[in-house]
């Protein structure tokens, strides 16, 4: 596989040379990752099916530390006393 140049489309697009996209197996639709790194980008092909599990697994465990932290009106009675009392 030979090194080749690619150029950025006026709306930004770039090509994948098509034997790049054929030994990587990458099909038109396909999602990648743009990470800005030093020396300038790196794109990461990326599963959705993944990123989806992914999401809802965080989103479950953001969601379950609210609920411990949750707030009842009991809290803000005993907040109001405490302060009160000061």
């Amino acid at each position: 596989m030979e090194t080749e140049f690619v150029k950025m489309s006026p709306k930004g697009q770039l090509v994948v040379p098509q034997d790049i996209r054929e030994s990587e197996d990458f099909e038109p639709g396909d999602r990648f990752i743009a990470m800005p790194i030093k020396e300038g980008v790196l794109f990461k092909k990326v599963e959705m099916p993944n990123l989806k599990q992914e999401f809802n697994k965080l989103s479950k465990e953001i969601e379950s530390q609210f609920k411990k932290q949750r707030i009842t009106s009991k809290d803000v009675s005993e907040a109001i006393k405490w302060t009160r009392k000061r």
